[in-house]
């Protein structure tokens, strides 16, 4: 049995909702004066989720975290509710001054900090700190809001402010609690005296945190954004609710195999004649002055250009679609794939795209019906709006690669690829957010073909997160960043590939644009910088190959400005 906490912080310190994963019973009420006392008592929580920051940045672009940006127009006229957490620097000035001139330095636009967020600065040191220290925490410990958690539970913005002017209002309290008695909660805990050191609203925040906790232990814990990145210390940032039980889960809970053989086998069952076979070019020995057996998957002759689209149609071949149809975030490819898949199953697919994508890309988007929005300058903030519009309309998310659906579609590539070239060695395969990689790794798993991650120089999240033992956030600046340039691979794809992945290649931007070059030039294959970086890896020697070795090279994506590749060949 599992034991699952609520917290809030307090004037007393922290108040903690605590009670069995089995719901047994009312909760346990106290209040502690240090968070580290929750992990020192006769009763040592799980799981706790608890309504404070944890995980802090070291420049904020906008109004806030990403997270906060995420959640705060859910929350309709309570939006304010949600504060603007700076950068790591301001919180851990212990001087007002100070931390908003550190604010300003490191925001933008510029930004100082409220009295009300500098008066949390202790208590987010304080769980920063013993996270920082105690690593096996950070995965133990989920950052909620209350205001959120509450808007999950009605599925919708609430009535009433649970104050009005700093004055708690009766109103607002009232329509919490019976929230709360709806969601499980005893109703003499919901209206009960809380201890000494907490107000009534904290009682209640903390059990709204409670319920939250439950839902995560559950399995059916929602965060935002998804996935979580990484400060980096290797924090979280992410600010956790729940789905109903109601709603199809599209994220599955993490294990030692999240995705397997069978399932792939499915998934390509499942997507037959709706994805392209794509096919394998054997080179022989000696191709581009290798001392391997080279072939070439020519993936970039799938529909809409690339990989992505057997993801797009098993996500929509296994979830129920909502009314208001599907929705993605996209640098283009992805976008792509799910606007032809959608196109195809007469289904309504609303596309964020951030200001970097190339137009070819965002005009393959539109061709295929799908509504575009440009969702902020990278891909996080298109993902932070994508986010707010699934909250918002219901739409079920399509991600590009933190999703059992996604990267099981992606693994019917190496399934198909296994069955065209049985005697592979090896296989070459670019990274962007991870989600291809996993499942072509989760195929030939317990094979004898080595899989090897190819990312650019400038663009290595996945190479960072092996590193680190566990996803991290890494600055973007390469030719592909277009397709290969997440900041986070996320939990999901570093649970597949930590065991799975042989190792990853860097590649410099200009073994990539070289193998665009060759790729037009010896085969009239016009590939975008992503799809052609496998190839670059051979060509500059960051992948050597043994004599004879059968290597597989996967060219993946199409999607190119024609105009670019032409400056390119010449």
């Amino acid at each position: 049995m599992a034991w699952l906490a609520g917290v809030d912080g307090c004037k007393g310190g922290w108040i903690a909702a605590i009670t069995s994963s089995e719901g047994r019973g009312a909760p346990v009420i106290r209040v502690v004066p240090h968070f580290t006392d929750l992990f020192t008592s006769e009763v040592v929580p799980d799981l706790v989720a608890v309504d404070m920051p944890i995980g802090l940045p070291d420049r904020v672009k906008g109004s806030g975290r990403g997270p906060e940006q995420a959640v705060r127009a859910l929350l309709g006229d309570r939006q304010s509710s949600v504060f603007s957490i700076p950068a790591r620097r301001a919180v851990e000035a212990t001087d007002y001054w100070e931390a908003c001139a550190l604010a300003l330095a490191a925001s933008d636009p510029p930004r100082k900090v409220s009295k009300q967020g500098f008066h949390l600065f202790p208590k987010i040191r304080e769980i920063d700190g013993l996270l920082r220290s105690e690593s096996g925490l950070r995965e133990r410990v989920y950052e909620v809001h209350p205001e959120l958690a509450f808007r999950t539970m009605r599925g919708a913005p609430l009535v009433h402010p649970k104050k009005i002017k700093g004055v708690v209002n009766p109103e607002g309290m009232a329509e919490r609690c019976s929230l709360l008695m709806a969601a499980g909660i005893p109703a003499e805990t919901a209206n009960s005296r809380p201890p000494r050191g907490a107000a009534a609203d904290d009682l209640l925040d903390a059990l709204a945190a409670l319920v939250v906790a439950r839902h995560i232990a559950a399995g059916r814990g929602r965060p935002f954004p998804d996935p979580p990145g990484r400060d980096s210390h290797g924090l979280p940032i992410a600010i956790w609710t729940f789905r109903p039980a109601s709603e199809p889960r599209q994220d599955i809970v993490m294990s030692a195999r999240p995705v397997t053989r069978p399932m792939i086998e499915e998934a390509a069952a499942r997507i037959a004649g709706h994805a392209r076979i794509t096919p394998v070019m054997r080179l022989g020995t000696g191709a581009f002055g290798s001392v391997a057996d080279v072939s070439l998957k020519l993936e970039c002759l799938q529909h809409a250009g690339s990989f992505k689209t057997r993801g797009a149609f098993n996500n929509l071949l296994s979830l129920p679609v909502p009314a208001a149809g599907v929705s993605a975030a996209s640098g283009g490819n992805h976008g792509a794939a799910v606007a032809y898949a959608a196109m195809k199953r007469r289904v309504k697919a609303t596309i964020f795209v951030p200001e970097i994508s190339p137009a070819a890309k965002i005009e393959a988007i539109k061709r295929f019906g799908a509504d575009v929005v440009v969702g902020g300058a990278q891909y996080d903030d298109a993902q932070a709006a994508c986010d707010r519009f699934v909250g918002e309309t219901g739409a079920l998310k399509i991600h590009p690669f933190a999703a059992a659906e996604t990267i099981t579609g992606q693994g019917t590539l190496g399934r198909e690829w296994d069955s065209q070239e049985p005697d592979l060695d090896t296989v070459l395969v670019a990274v962007g957010g991870g989600g291809l990689i996993s499942g072509i790794a989760s195929w030939f798993t317990g094979s004898k073909v080595k899989v090897v991650g190819v990312e650019p120089e400038g663009s290595r999240a996945l190479q960072a997160a092996f590193d680190a033992k566990g996803p991290v956030e890494v600055k973007v600046a390469s030719v592909a960043a277009d397709s290969l340039g997440a900041r986070n691979v996320g939990q999901l794809v570093y649970d597949v590939t930590r065991d799975s992945v042989d190792h990853v290649a860097l590649v410099p931007d200009a073994a990539i644009t070289e193998a665009q070059g060759v790729l037009w030039r010896d085969f009239r294959l016009a590939v975008e910088p992503g799809g052609a970086a496998a190839l670059g890896a051979l060509l500059c020697g960051a992948y050597k190959p043994a004599q004879g070795e059968r290597l597989g090279v996967l060219v993946c994506g199409a999607n190119v400005d024609l105009a670019k590749l032409a400056t390119i060949v010449g």
